[in-house]
């Protein structure tokens, strides 16, 4: 099974969201169709942004590291020079 760590951004307020999950498509619809609580005031969301994991474990780890200050900082370097995952 595959898993992802995904970041969405907000159209509403540009703020981005990290996740991780294992159905990539159904989850990002969750999130727009406002399913998901704490997102449910930003919709809607584009996908900016994935990486695919065979492990859950992996997937949860990344998002935790991109939640933390260096990996904000990462994120914001991947995001900037364009070597993005998405598609």
């Amino acid at each position: 099974m595959k898993w992802y760590l995904y970041i969405l951004k907000s159209e509403k307020d540009k703020k981005r969201y990290i996740g991780s999950t294992n159905n990539l498509k159904r989850r990002i619809s969750e999130h727009n169709s406002g399913k998901v609580p704490s997102t449910k005031s930003r919709r809607p969301f584009v996908l900016i942004y994935k990486e695919e994991f065979t492990a859950e474990i992996d997937a949860r780890l990344r998002e935790k590291f991109f939640k933390t200050h260096k990996g904000f900082n990462t994120l914001k370097k991947i995001l900037l020079t364009g070597s993005s995952s998405v598609g």
